[in-house]
């Protein structure tokens, strides 16, 4: 089988990744994006045609989340077009413990294409890349679930294990749970990072609603409000996310990414210098 690949999101925190890696490898790699020429648009399904022309596998991750309302819709869509397209493998990004998004998960397990699920715990770059870097940054995160345990994973490492099932047929049918080697609640980890940056960074409990209540203020989208409070109520809140699985270890050989390792690396580069 060929492998012209295509990495829907081929510019988010695991799509860059998997299409770094498959270049190394040269493979031919096509980005999913709107920048991309044929673009690549959820909201433009008319134009998904032209952009899966010739294409033989492809890993989906979809934004904000496969949890959120509309999600089940897209990919229902999407996996339509891919079996008109001819495509003969999804890798499909998912998230772990995350109920909506093992409705979406079945679409792809149905579909009667081949397909490995991915589905990943909350990661490392949260903290670097997204909602939570800029509280760190200020030096007071405040935060619901505070005694939640999380087995945060590395991209690097979601990354590998997508392109090891994109390339190999063994991993076809398999759902792999990808988490790092250790749980962290959200107060260790921002000690982690306070000792490793040198500075001081304060945490403070704080209820959903007060959450909820500052997002509000600070004029964040009702979608990613919505999204957050999902996650942290519905997710974190359930004691199973706190489960460390093998997956990376019998995908890859070798133990994930730790949390500190991730941390090193990213005090390293500058991310967390104060503003």
């Amino acid at each position: 089988m060929q492998n012209n690949i295509l990495v829907i999101g081929g510019t988010g925190k695991t799509g860059r990744k998997v299409v770094e890696r498959l270049e190394k490898q040269n493979i031919n790699v096509c980005v999913g994006s709107r920048s991309a020429i044929p673009s690549f648009d959820w909201h433009k399904p008319d134009n998904w045609a032209n952009v899966m022309e010739g294409i033989d596998k492809m890993y989906i991750t979809f934004q904000p989340d496969l949890a959120v309302p509309g999600a089940l819709d897209a990919i229902e869509a999407i996996t339509k077009q891919a079996k008109s397209s001819g495509i003969k493998k999804i890798v499909l990004l998912s998230g772990k413990g995350e109920k909506e998004a093992e409705l979406c998960e079945q679409v792809v397990i149905h579909s009667g294409i081949d397909y490995t699920i991915v589905r990943a715990s909350w990661f490392n770059q949260n903290f670097s890349e997204s909602f939570f870097l800029d509280p760190i940054l200020a030096g007071h995160v405040a935060l619901p679930q505070a005694e939640a345990k999380v087995p945060y994973v590395d991209t690097d490492d979601i990354a590998d294990v997508a392109v090891e099932a994109l390339l190999n047929n063994e991993h076809n049918g398999k759902i792999y749970q990808l988490t790092g080697a250790r749980t962290l609640t959200f107060k260790e980890v921002v000690e982690e990072i306070a000792i490793a940056t040198n500075r001081k960074i304060a945490f403070t409990p704080i209820t959903m609603q007060a959450y909820v209540d500052v997002m509000k203020e600070q004029q964040v989208p009702a979608d990613y409000i919505w999204l957050i409070e999902y996650l942290f109520t519905e997710v974190l809140a359930d004691e199973r996310n706190s489960e460390v699985t093998n997956d990376i270890e019998k995908v890859l050989g070798r133990k994930p990414k730790d949390f500190s390792d991730y941390v090193k690396e990213t005090t390293d580069i500058g991310v967390w210098e104060a503003m």
